[in-house]
């Protein structure tokens, strides 16, 4: 008997050419789109509309069935919240790693073992597979749309019913396959930055959200010399509008922001890639280690925010956390963000949220 095989449809080429290559690999395969969005964006439009028009159309071409589901209270609930709470105490939060342990491999999950799925499958560009009992994640092929960093919150359970069918495949063999059999997605956009805010202003949307505050921007000696619009619209190591370009007694590089002081509702920056912007460590919490849990400290790789290089490091397990000394110093490392950790076989050992860095 075929195994069913529900596909994540995001109405993009990536989750439209693992449905054809699932379908066209014999398995009885069947397309759910998930509303994780209700708002409509600046403009007025639902972009979820569209996405759901051409994933409708892509399950049609490929012949096979199609439902979608509405998770957007509870995006609203276990991810929107996170995210507003975050920016608001000061650090830069990353909803899409939330968004892939509590929707997308947690409620979707559900909802498509209702549907009678032996397994799902997404678009991402990763790898999973099983040794010795127990489930790995690894890089895909493709390096530059390598996306196991988002995944580095899913637990054994989950990596179970997961398949990948992109991860021996470039991005671009991926659109030469949507073109190649019609599909309205093949030469589709891909989507950039946080999913639900899509193309609109990023300060005018999260503005909308959380009061805000305007203070004084500072050096790190205490000189006052500009005016910030509110503390959550910057994040550590940012450059551009900053709005203090051409001050009189400046070295003429480029102004970095290197501290958040919330208490005082104060912006630093320095100039030039200043000292203040390196760690030499951090402290991340409730790690999630995915093939198994470690308790000496061991050297590996990680990675600080996504397609960063893999970077060598020391990890000091510590119960539920883990502190991470750097080889070398690391620019601009920010809390709300995770670190990633990773074997010298590209398996995806784990990631946890980061809450402190330190010199």
């Amino acid at each position: 008997m075929k195994e069913t095989i529900v596909v994540g449809m995001s109405g993009g080429v990536d989750s439209s050419v693992t449905a054809l290559l699932l379908k066209e690999q014999g398995y009885n395969v069947v397309g759910l789109f998930m509303k994780n969005w209700e708002e409509k964006d600046e403009n007025g439009t639902c972009t979820s509309q569209q996405d759901y028009e051409d994933a409708f159309s892509v399950c049609q071409k490929i012949g096979i069935p199609y439902y979608s589901v509405n998770f957007a209270k509870e995006y609203y609930d276990k991810v929107f919240k996170y995210f507003l709470k975050s920016y608001s105490e000061g650090r830069t939060p990353n909803p899409d790693v939330l968004c892939n342990r509590e929707i997308k491999f947690d409620l979707f999950l559900n909802k498509a073992l209702s549907l009678g799925a032996d397994k799902i499958a997404t678009g991402h560009y990763a790898d999973v597979y099983e040794k010795d009992g127990l489930f790995y994640l690894r890089k895909s092929f493709d390096k530059t749309k390598d996306q196991t960093y988002f995944l580095n919150q899913l637990n054994q359970t989950q990596l179970s019913y997961a398949m990948f069918p992109l991860a021996k495949l470039p991005k671009t063999e991926v659109r030469k396959i949507a073109e190649k059999n019609g599909l309205i997605t093949a030469h589709k956009k891909d989507s950039t930055g946080i999913c639900f805010i899509g193309e609109r202003n990023f300060r005018n949307f999260l503005s909308t959200y959380l009061p805000f505050q305007k203070g004084d921007i500072k050096t790190v000696d205490g000189k006052t010399i500009g005016k910030h619009n509110g503390l959550m619209f910057y994040t550590l190591g940012q450059r551009r509008g900053l709005g203090i370009g051409g001050q009189k007694d400046g070295n003429g590089e480029r102004w970095f922001v290197v501290k958040k002081d919330l208490k005082n509702n104060i912006l630093y920056v320095e100039q030039g890639e200043d000292e203040f912007l390196f760690s030499n460590g951090l402290r991340a919490n409730t790690f999630n280690w995915i093939p198994k849990e470690r308790k000496e400290p061991f050297e590996c790789f990680a990675k600080f925010r996504y397609r960063q290089p893999d970077q060598k490091v020391k990890v000091i397990p510590k119960g539920d956390e883990i502190e991470v000394e750097f080889k070398t110093p690391q620019r601009a490392v920010t809390e709300g963000q995770f670190v990633v950790l990773y074997d010298e076989n590209e398996n995806c050992l784990g990631g946890g949220e980061i809450v402190e860095t330190f010199k």
